[in-house]
């Protein structure tokens, strides 16, 4: 399996969709910025996770797109699989045709990977996802304002 920049620009962006959500639809140019992912690029996977059945998008002034399910209903599985990012490591693609039409003896151990990425990505949901980034910039402000109150400490005389 190889997940390419098409699979991880995906889920960055569902990510990005997600954390903002209840502020209503998020454009695309606005993922595009915050993200630093081509805005051409982005319209190609919207279109495929629109198809999929993974976003909504809404016309329109003040449109954009939101979430077709809630977060913790949507897997990473899900995200890459809709954007057609194959989730195998077999050099055959899972028809056993590795070497010279015939099964390869390191096939199984390549299958088994894949089923283990698959099974791990099915595991993780977008909220989750959402929820780790929720904590980590909440410490980056909680270190942010701590670093501010050490420099606006009145020096105390010697």
């Amino acid at each position: 399996m190889r997940l390419t920049t098409k699979g991880r620009f995906a889920v960055t962006a569902m990510i990005d969709l997600a954390l903002r959500e209840g502020d209503g639809p998020v454009t695309l140019s606005g993922i595009s910025e915050r993200q630093q992912i081509s805005l051409s690029y982005l319209e190609q996977l919207f279109g495929k996770l629109r198809r999929y059945g993974l976003v909504v998008s809404v016309r329109g002034p003040g449109g954009g797109y939101r979430l077709a399910r809630r977060a913790s209903e949507l897997t990473v599985a899900d995200v890459v699989a809709a954007v057609d990012e194959p989730l195998d490591a077999t050099q055959c693609e899972g028809k056993q045709n590795c070497q010279e039409e015939h099964r390869c003896m390191t096939h199984d151990l390549w299958a088994n990977l894949s089923r283990h990425m698959y099974e791990f990505l099915q595991s993780v949901t977008l909220e989750s996802l959402v929820l780790q980034q929720r904590a980590r910039i909440a410490a980056q402000a909680s270190r942010k304002e701590v670093s501010v109150q050490r420099i606006s400490l009145p020096s105390l005389p010697a």
